[in-house]
């Protein structure tokens, strides 16, 4: 099939790579506009977009896909299937009448649950033990399309939203390629997805990721993986902000907020057993492991966290 391919950060990368080296023919990718970084505000391009360029393949970059020029240049690519991974933009209609099968999205959920723009991080949140990619055909409602498939992907104990991406990212890439080549191939069907089971992944916020130490230990372990490595959970000693990374859930007591500084290791109180702090990134200055951080500004135990 001749496909343009729409995604837009690093977790899409693996997807693109994958169709660019099958058997279907890449005439096309659609992204997101490049984007101010750093300091200075210069544009970047996407991940996509910088894969896109060194494939030598024709890339768009619509402010918005409802844009007459934009639907008007994808119409010229022909492209039978728009394969989608987080592309990051809402698909008007008249865009998702222009393939004749359609846009197909790979999403890092079992769906219906978990619909939404943060399912990996919602579900390490929740403690499932279980989660997956499901690849359907993207309509009007939000991830609400038929299904051609699944992956399913065991959680580790200590999996972080970062580790899961990492593993749903080349499974899906996989996953959505096979769907691709059942479309092709007439073998595959979408399905309805059940009416049960439906649930929802809204977007992780800096405030939702501040660390609020009167919650049990292992809420707060669950908090801080999904926080990894974005946007990155937080808390405040004296006023100024730390990031910090993955903790461990103890046996030891203290206060809620508190740290009890050893010689290496830092724990800190919750609401239940103190937790053991992984790694500390203060403003502006480089992540460390929390011992080291501890030595190094002379923290002493019976300091609190805000």
């Amino acid at each position: 099939m001749r496909v343009v391919f729409a995604g837009t950060p690093e977790v899409a990368v693996p997807s693109l790579d994958a169709i660019a080296a099958s058997r279907h023919e890449l005439v096309g990718v659609v992204t997101r506009p490049d984007a101010a970084q750093g300091r200075s505000k210069r544009l970047v391009p996407s991940p996509v977009a910088q894969l896109a360029e060194e494939l030598g393949v024709p890339v768009l970059k619509p402010e918005h896909p409802r844009e007459p020029e934009f639907q008007a240049a994808l119409k010229a690519l022909e492209p039978d299937c728009c394969p989608v991974v987080a592309y990051g933009a809402m698909l008007p209609q008249s865009a998702l009448d222009i393939p004749p099968h359609g846009w197909v999205n790979l999403h890092f959920s079992l769906l219906p649950a978990y619909r939404g723009a943060a399912p990996v991080q919602r579900a390490v949140w929740a403690g499932e033990e279980i989660s997956g990619a499901t690849t359907f055909r993207i309509v009007k409602a939000m991830d609400a399309g038929p299904v051609f498939g699944t992956m399913t992907q065991a959680l580790a104990p200590d999996e972080t939203s970062g580790s899961l991406f990492e593993k749903l990212t080349a499974g899906g890439a996989g996953l959505l390629v096979s769907t691709l080549d059942g479309i092709e191939d007439g073998t595959l069907e979408a399905r309805e997805q059940p009416t049960d089971g439906v649930s929802y992944a809204d977007k992780i916020t800096v405030n939702d990721a501040r660390i609020d130490w009167t919650q049990n230990a292992v809420a707060i372990d669950r908090q801080v993986r999904a926080c990894t490595p974005a946007p990155g959970a937080w808390t405040l000693l004296d006023g100024e902000r730390f990031k910090v990374g993955p903790v461990t859930v103890t046996e030891d007591t203290a206060p809620p907020g508190e740290l009890v500084v050893r010689k290496n290791e830092v724990l800190v109180g919750t609401g239940t057993t103190a937790v053991r702090l992984g790694r500390v990134k203060a403003f502006g200055k480089k992540e460390m492991p929390a011992a080291d951080w501890a030595r190094g500004v002379r923290l002493e135990s019976g300091v609190a966290f805000e």
